[in-house]
């Protein structure tokens, strides 16, 4: 089977844009956290996801101008920010695996859960709720209705 059939050559862009994150390693992830992440990595993943500057920094409980200060300084985000953006990032990463593409799994995002008023996207404002939704997209990969 090649990567084409696989899905995996439509992934290539969104895990290189990321490979040097170690999004699939709790520890590493934490180590990068405690280090902090530069603000490109932000940017750089908005633009990927589509999703405006000002909304991913609302997710992450900062305003956009925060964000551009940290960039023009060369100053990194705060280990919970990071820990935050990463784990956006890993979600981000199985939702296009178990989507098939972004734009499927950002209408996903923003489409009202199965048995609740909420959006998926609506819980992305911790990385608890973050931990919560891949749980639920875990569970879509195994066959389960979420």
């Amino acid at each position: 089977m090649s990567n084409q059939d696989t899905g995996l050559a439509k992934r290539k862009p969104f895990r290189a844009q990321f490979k040097n994150l170690s999004i699939d390693n709790e520890v590493r992830m934490f180590t990068s956290a405690r280090a902090g992440l530069s603000p490109v990595i932000f940017y750089q993943f908005a633009e990927l996801i589509k999703m405006p500057d000002k909304s991913l920094a609302s997710l992450l409980n900062l305003s956009p101008r925060t964000i551009s200060n940290y960039l023009e300084k060369q100053k990194s985000l705060d280990p919970i920010q990071s820990e935050h953006l990463l784990k956006l990032i890993a979600l981000y990463d199985k939702g296009e695996e178990i989507f098939g593409n972004i734009d499927e799994f950002n209408y996903w995002l923003n489409k009202q859960f199965w048995d609740s008023p909420e959006k998926p996207i609506e819980w992305l404002i911790t990385p608890g709720g973050v931990d919560l939704v891949m749980l639920e997209i875990d569970r879509l990969s195994y066959g389960y209705s979420a």
